[in-house]
């Protein structure tokens, strides 16, 4: 099995058709084809169904499909980052973001490099915590920005400093100060609030007591506050998200609960050297300020 197989096999299940993925290859059918049978030997098991339409996975087939884009991006970004190593400061650098960080990154130190090293590219990866760290963990992405809490095992961290947890109000739905409110003054609200955050938020109003029920779980911040202003519920996201949402006529008021602040993070893989480039990038990421 080598990459040329994993390559030639990825795009006959997502093109679903063997005709299809040679056109897409640039290759006559007979060659793809044989690469297949090749692979299916090798393996000793059946990866595609033929039929008049085309191919369908098999259960092996789809398994490998999942491992072999993994294993096709890390060996893109293996090549990319030995080429960085020997060059310096050019080649492309793969930044995974969580979303809940999307106030923080991209930011304009990162302008720097493009000003100090014409010759780099960024490539930007968003996904949730767990994929963020996946994405690490693999060497697709040097680097990665996340949001606590988060397992730190393997990683080397930079933090950011804690901010608060803010409650997106719509005006019909507002409560508590001026400028805060206190969890219990949200229970019975409609609460709209990202999935793993709502987590932390409900286990802290537990601890005292109370129970929060979500009028809405997201799986994006940034929908959050969407919803919020759309007036579907109490938003609830880290402060420096209100930077890149627009949140309407809603009220803006800090949640008073010490323990539901938060930082973000650089992280990157404790056992692996940074390319020049990633160094870099770390630098001026500094504490996500």
């Amino acid at each position: 099995m080598n990459l040329k197989q994993l390559e030639y096999f990825v795009a006959i299940a997502e093109e679903g058709q063997i005709t299809a993925a040679a056109r897409r290859l640039h290759i006559s059918q007979p060659p793809l084809s044989y690469e297949l049978a090749q692979l299916e030997q090798e393996l000793d098991t059946q990866l595609v169904r033929r039929g008049p339409r085309g191919v369908t996975l098999t259960e092996a087939g789809r398994l490998l499909l999942g491992r072999a884009r993994r294993i096709l991006a890390m060996a893109t970004a293996t090549a990319r980052e030995v080429s960085s190593v020997g060059k310096g400061l050019t080649g492309t650098l793969c930044l995974a973001v969580v979303d809940a960080a999307a106030g923080l990154v991209p930011s304009v130190r990162l302008a720097e490099l493009t000003r100090r090293a014409p010759e780099v590219s960024l490539e930007l990866r968003e996904g949730s915590v767990p994929e963020v760290i996946e994405l690490v963990a693999s060497g697709i992405a040097e680097v990665g920005v996340v949001r606590t809490p988060f397992p730190t095992q393997g990683l080397r961290c930079r933090y950011a400093p804690s901010e608060p947890l803010v409650a997106v109000m719509p005006p019909e739905l507002e409560t508590g100060d001026e400028l805060s409110v206190m969890l219990c003054e949200l229970v019975g609200r409609p609460l709209v609030c990202e999935r793993r955050r709502f987590e932390v938020v409900s286990g802290e109003a537990r601890s005292h007591g109370m129970e929060l029920t979500p009028f809405a779980l997201t799986a994006d911040e940034r929908t959050t506050c969407s919803c919020a202003a759309a007036g579907l519920g109490v938003g609830l996201v880290p402060h420096s998200l209100l930077t890149v949402c627009d949140t309407g006529g809603c009220y803006i008021k800090t949640v008073t609960e010490k323990a539901l602040e938060s930082r973000a993070a650089v992280i990157w893989q404790a056992d692996r050297a940074l390319s020049p480039l990633a160094e870099r990038a770390v630098t001026l990421l500094g504490e996500l300020s």
